[in-house]
């Protein structure tokens, strides 16, 4: 009885999880700069990521979030000063060493802890994810729906989003694709870099015109 509901979700989530943003430029920096290990663990925590919006969504916090304003505040400087700082790092990225055919992007030290929680803070973190899940739970989702099934939703979106991002991973260190990519993946982390300072400059200043308006 839940079908219909469960294909819109799908078709939403869909739609807004293959669009650019930051879950997108974090798993293409990390898995071109440190292998499809490291990638696939970013993309793990930016799932993870989901089920901390679609807790906050069940348990009705979101519409706290929404109705008082420098709460969201707070979430918007947060998320900015977050991606900020990744971008800072991702910027800063230097020329790497030839590869010899056949090897992988080498992990060095960066660990997979470190990897998930790259990825699940950025999602964790990114201010547009809530007001996704708040339009979600309060107008598509139906207030009948038992919570079983909202949270039976919300396990879908967040391995729905870990395998979309791990196919990515995946998809960058392809071979063929990956040892073109290598030659000028400095390069591509500091685009990375400079769209996440982008997204970061543009919630600071969503948080500058809310603060005008709490003022």
């Amino acid at each position: 009885m839940y079908l219909e509901e469960f294909i819109i979700i799908a078709v939403y989530h869909l739609m807004a999880v293959a669009s650019p943003g930051p879950d997108f430029a974090v798993t293409i920096r990390y898995s071109l700069s440190y292998g499809r290990r490291i990638g696939r663990w970013v993309s793990l925590g930016i799932g993870t990521g989901i089920l901390l919006h679609v807790a906050y969504s069940v348990l009705g916090i979101a519409l706290v979030i929404h109705r008082y304003q420098w709460v969201y505040a707070s979430l918007l400087l947060l998320g900015a000063s977050y991606l900020g700082w990744l971008g800072s790092q991702a910027i800063r990225s230097a020329p790497k060493g030839e590869l010899e055919p056949g090897t992988a992007a080498p992990a060095g030290d960066f660990s997979a802890g470190k990897a998930f929680r790259i990825g699940f803070f950025t999602n964790g973190l990114n201010v547009k994810a809530t007001l996704f899940f708040l339009v979600l739970f309060s107008t598509v989702i139906a207030p009948e729906t038992p919570t079983s099934v909202k949270i039976g939703y919300g396990l879908y979106m967040a391995v729905a989003t870990a395998v979309w991002f791990a196919g990515l991973a995946t998809l960058i260190n392809w071979p063929p694709l990956f040892r073109r990519l290598w030659r000028v993946s400095h390069w591509i982390d500091r685009v990375m870099g400079i769209a996440l300072i982008a997204l970061s400059l543009k919630l600071i200043l969503d948080w500058l015109q809310l603060i005008e308006v709490l003022a």
